[in-house]
């Protein structure tokens, strides 16, 4: 299972570097993988060339005699066991070779910031920031005004980080993902309702370290993952199958319950449904071919937009650092809304190019022109989440607690401004 392509390993090795530099990452590590590539090609060339000997000796074993027949024996005899042996060093090294490939993350599309999570590129401001003629309340506040979160009653059924979402809070984020799903199913997109639960080979497939990643849930007595997008399943979904390459791409609108641990997230909004345990989501996929790629992107960052329009949020985009990137994205755009309480951006969206990282992992391909398989390209967007509602609540607020639904959510929520509870 190749993860990153060793035909562009050999043939570019600084390109390698360069992204492991850029992603903070050690880069010594292109030399461990030339050298295990170098010895496991060159095990396998001499394991070949003594087996094409083994053969044509067979044939001259079974026309000798004699002293010459028991000579030849003997050094098939010989030959059995370097074939054997040469044979067992090639599996081996192709196992530690694949091993070190396991831990490389995908190679940063040129033109990505380079630094961490700090070091993000903002490339454009939408919409004006508000200015209140109030104190504005933050989301947990007037969430429980509308009767719409219930954080406490989460807490005392399944624990800290877990809420209800109630009344008009339930009709709002079904209205929201009604939205989002309706825009992908004009765009063109197939909608899904995914499995939450997934293989290890899935997980492991789309980029996520199972045996390491904290964040992840696992039911060890069945060996499934809960997953924390439906990027997962989706990106799963083609395992192992050639696609139509005339009839790329392929496009998915994924609605799930999403589940992430959020370790390392403690003391960090411990306060509403900004960092919780689970989440809804919908998710746009997209299997393409690898040179239109990067215009995919673009197009998903657009849908992305659309959809922002529609709440009527201040917002920003940011090209995310290569150090912030995750394992399989070779450029990553987030989407970030205005938080009038906070002072500050929280992400919303965020579109990752994958590139042929998953597909090579999951062994998705396509037959081009020539009808020769290869790996296609993947990307993933988000077009809505439970998030949303923070951002929606807190920039659409009025004086007494109410808050006005954004015009194009009207007919999805079926109010058109939410009242606080009697």
């Amino acid at each position: 299972m190749s993860v990153i392509d060793l035909r562009t390993l050999r043939e570019d090795p600084d390109r390698l570097r360069a992204s492991q530099r850029a992603r903070g990452e050690d880069d010594s590590v292109v030399d461990t993988l030339l050298d295990l590539d170098g010895r496991r090609r060159s095990a396998l060339a001499s394991f070949e060339s003594l087996r094409a000997e083994q053969k044509t000796m067979g044939k001259s074993v079974s026309k000798a005699s004699g002293e010459e027949k028991t000579a030849l024996l003997n050094r098939a005899k010989d030959l059995a066991a370097q074939v054997k042996a040469l044979e067992a060093e090639a599996e081996k090294l192709a196992a530690e070779l694949d091993e070190v490939l396991q831990t490389v993350p995908n190679i940063v599309e040129e033109g990505a910031p380079q630094g961490g999570e700090d070091d993000y590129v903002v490339l454009e401001e939408i919409g004006e920031k508000r200015a209140f003629d109030f104190e504005p309340r933050d989301h947990l506040e007037l969430g429980e005004l509308l009767g719409a979160i219930d954080m406490e009653r989460g807490a005392k059924v399944s624990g800290s980080r877990f809420f209800f979402l109630k009344g008009v809070g339930a009709r709002l984020q079904l209205g929201l993902l009604n939205m989002a799903m309706q825009q992908a199913v004009e765009a063109g997109f197939t909608p899904m309702i995914t499995p939450v639960l997934v293989k290890p080979e899935a997980m492991q497939g789309t980029g996520f370290h199972v045996a390491h990643d904290k964040e992840i849930y696992r039911l060890p007595d069945d060996d499934l993952y809960l997953v924390g997008t439906s990027e997962v399943p989706l990106a799963a979904y083609h395992a192992d199958e050639i696609l139509d390459g005339s009839a790329l791409p392929y496009r998915y609108a994924g609605w799930s319950s999403c589940f992430r641990r959020e370790a390392g997230s403690y003391g960090k909004d411990t306060r509403g449904i900004i960092r919780v345990h689970q989440f809804d989501k919908v998710e746009m996929f997209s299997y393409c071919r690898p040179e239109d790629a990067h215009e995919e992107h673009l197009r998903l960052l657009a849908w992305e937009k659309e959809m922002l329009a529609k709440i009527e949020v201040p917002y920003r985009i940011i090209d995310t650092a290569a150090g912030d990137l995750g394992t399989s994205a070779a450029r990553k755009y987030d989407c970030e809304a205005w938080i009038p309480t906070q002072g500050r951006y929280r992400e919303l969206t965020s579109t990752s190019n994958c590139t042929d990282f998953q597909a090579r992992r999951l062994g998705v391909r396509f037959r081009d022109s020539g009808g020769k398989p290869q790996h296609v390209a993947t990307l993933n967007g988000t077009l809505a989440t439970t998030r949303w509602i923070v951002a929606i609540l807190e920039n659409h607020q009025q004086a007494d607690g109410s808050v006005v639904v954004p015009k194009a959510l009207r007919p999805y929520v079926g109010l058109d401004v939410l009242e606080p509870a009697k």
